[in-house]
């Protein structure tokens, strides 16, 4: 009885503790050196950590294990709460932790959040000038400037890519695997970065690629999986992805050569980033430095999670929020990423999404932001200052993921079971007409409060929406649809599949494709395949032998897109002036028209229809010649066939017809 006596002490003092602490009262630097930084005859190493008493920086030879090389206590500044030491050069490409003693209590030695490298599985960093990382011979590339409504997003996961026999890529699971071209499946078709290229996208979007936690990088061989949703340090590339996770400038170079091959090809990088949270609590090297700083608190003082991890970072707080911007730009500025997605974005702060912004596009005029605007939990951060796609038209060139068009098209997300517009819902069309005009105000659009979609316009622009059907979270789109449509055939529901994209890759959003789609790709009906082994989640490169007229036909969608700005007007006063539905009864039907002309599309006027029913429907066609571009399974970009007034739209799919 005493002992739980002591401890339930303990836990309300721990409480009260929490409580009382006013954050806002800690000091602040506002230098932009912090963690390791080369001088000319010197290295400088701070860290901010304002409530600690003594630092003790430790040196070693290795990133694990090894000798100890050096240790000495920091030096304190308390007017902005700064630790620093300063080195002599003979300690480059070495490793080093901090270790803090706070309130009397000896902390935990960690590795410094700013250090640009770590060691295996990220205990210690690494000092290293990372600038000095360079690929020999070969200087970086650049990509052509493009408008943001160009813009065509590839999702990828560095394992899926490579680790199947199929692939026919040397480094399976590896950043190097994205460097290799020549690559075929047993077919002789291509895979791999070559694959991606055909494909047409113009940027692939990288699941999480900084160090993450729950792999082990000392037991490779055991050939572990998982998304990386579980940061652990924010400067430094993930260990496992490389070739040799003992060695921190190995991993440095292995991603810049990854960028370097992916931006040879044209094709821009986004780094999905995961800011919202960490991947440990308590023993977080934030947490250990500075407690409970970096997280929000409930009112009884215990963690908030409004991320469903553990806890939810304080973007708003001065510190938080200069760690997050100042790691961005160096992911900008160091690697030459093209973009950010930030996972959760709810979670933080519209300032702070802001303060992002306009740093990032100094850097880059052309880098492209956007991020989930929703939350897994509720968060002690004030509704209405949330990065919410509710308010998407405050954020200062941020697009938001429409859900809208995700679930109108295929069916809500947690009810598998659910069928979308493509497979017969006849309650979806005007949310899935909302997509079409990417959230936006649109005077044909319906919008109701009683719905739980298309309730109100939440974005000025079409690039502000990012229109998506399927992506690494739940099931796949083809499993989806067989879960959703058992009594569909085969046959129905590849043209359901088609469908879908074919929604996407012609609305005005920005257009998401989930690695692997056009290839009817499979995770067995695994929903959330986070940590599921490489079977569940690897490609099979057979499949685009297998599903060859499916890959020809999102190829197809993709040249279309690519080739005609009326399917990515700029504005919203361009969609409310040129793109125009056709009224019909049938909840099924979605009709409407393109101003060719107006955007500058060589194309005078398109027509497009989108049939989610399981019966073929006859159209009357708006008056004019109309020639087929697409008939429901192929395309004919010259257009010779000629339409007839009465003209059929097969079950499942979309016809684009367009005058000359």
């Amino acid at each position: 009885m005493i002992k739980i006596s002591i401890l339930i002490s303990f836990f309300f003092s721990t409480i009260i503790m929490a409580q009382s602490k006013d954050f806002n009262s800690y000091p602040i630097y506002t230098g932009s050196d912090l963690g390791v930084v080369f001088h000319s005859k010197t290295i400088s190493i701070k860290v901010w950590s304002p409530v600690a008493q003594k630092m003790i920086l430790r040196i070693y030879d290795k990133g694990n294990d090894g000798n100890k090389l050096w240790e000495q206590n920091m030096s304190y500044d308390s007017k902005n709460g700064v630790w620093s030491a300063l080195l002599d050069k003979k300690f480059n490409n070495t490793y080093y932790t901090f270790q803090a003693e706070i309130d009397g209590k000896t902390m935990m030695e960690v590795a410094d959040p700013y250090a640009k490298s770590v060691g295996v599985n990220g205990l210690r960093g690494m000092i290293i000038d990372i600038n000095s990382i360079t690929i020999s011979g070969e200087k970086k590339v650049k990509l052509p400037q493009k408008s943001k409504n160009e813009i065509i997003l590839y999702e990828v996961h560095t394992r899926d890519l490579s680790t199947h026999n199929s692939s026919g890529i040397q480094h399976k699971g590896k950043f190097l695997g994205f460097t290799e071209t020549g690559t075929k499946n047993a077919s002789g078709l291509s895979t791999g970065i070559d694959h991606i290229s055909e494909l047409g996208i113009t940027h692939i979007h990288l699941l999480p690629s900084f160090d993450y936690k729950s792999i082990d990088e000392t037991q490779l061989q055991k050939n572990k999986f998982n998304w990386g949703y579980d940061p652990q340090n924010y400067y430094a590339p993930e260990g496992s992805y490389s070739t040799n996770p003992y060695d921190g400038s190995n991993r440095v170079l292995e991603f810049k050569q990854m960028v370097q091959a992916i931006h040879r090809k044209k094709i821009g990088v986004i780094m999905d980033v995961v800011y919202n949270h960490t991947g440990s609590t308590e023993d977080s090297n934030f947490n250990q430095l500075v407690p409970g700083y970096y997280y929000r608190q409930r009112n009884d003082g215990s963690f908030s999670n409004a991320s469903a991890c553990g806890n939810e970072i304080a973007s708003e707080r001065f510190m938080v929020r200069k760690f997050i911007v100042e790691s961005l730009k160096h992911w900008t500025s160091n690697y030459g990423i093209d973009g950010f997605r930030f996972d959760l974005m709810a979670i933080h702060d519209i300032e702070t999404m802001n303060i992002i912004s306009n740093e990032l596009h100094k850097l880059n005029p052309n880098i492209f932001l956007y991020g989930e605007g929703w939350t897994a939990g509720d968060s002690p951060l004030p509704f209405e200052k949330r990065a919410l796609k509710q308010h998407g038209k405050q954020l200062d060139k941020i697009a938001v993921f429409s859900d809208d068009i995700r679930d109108g098209i295929k069916g809500h997300w947690s009810n598998v079971h659910e069928k979308g517009f493509v497979s017969g819902n006849k309650n979806l069309k005007e949310v899935v007409k909302f997509g079409i005009v990417a959230s936006t105000n649109h005077p044909q659009i319906s919008y109701s409060k009683e719905r739980s979609y298309a309730q109100f316009p939440y974005s000025n622009e079409p690039a502000g929406v990012i229109g998506y059907v399927s992506c690494h979270d739940n099931n796949t789109l083809y499993d989806k649809l067989k879960i959703a449509n058992p009594e569909a055939t085969e046959t129905e529901l590849v043209n359901m599949h088609k469908l879908a994209n074919t929604i996407v890759l012609t609305s005005q959003s920005i257009p998401f494709l989930h690695f692997g789609v056009e290839m009817k790709r499979t995770k067995n009906g695994v929903e959330n395949s986070f940590d599921s082994p490489d079977e569940i989640n690897q490609i099979n490169w057979e499949w685009k032998t297998e599903n060859f007229d499916l890959c020809q036909y999102y190829k197809n969608l993709i040249k279309l897109r690519k080739e005609h700005p009326a399917f990515r007007m700029k504005t919203e006063k361009e969609l409310q002036q040129n793109l125009h539905f056709i009224d019909n009864s049938d909840d099924l039907l979605i009709e409407y028209t393109l101003n060719g002309k107006a955007v500058k599309d060589k194309w005078k006027t398109i027509y497009v229809a989108f049939n989610g029913d399981s019966l073929q429907k006859t159209l009357t066609l708006p008056t004019g010649n109309w020639f087929v571009v697409l008939d429901g399974n192929s395309f004919d970009f010259n257009a010779k066939e000629k339409a007839n007034t009465s003209f059929t739209i097969p079950s499942y799919s979309a016809i684009i017809l367009i005058q000359k």
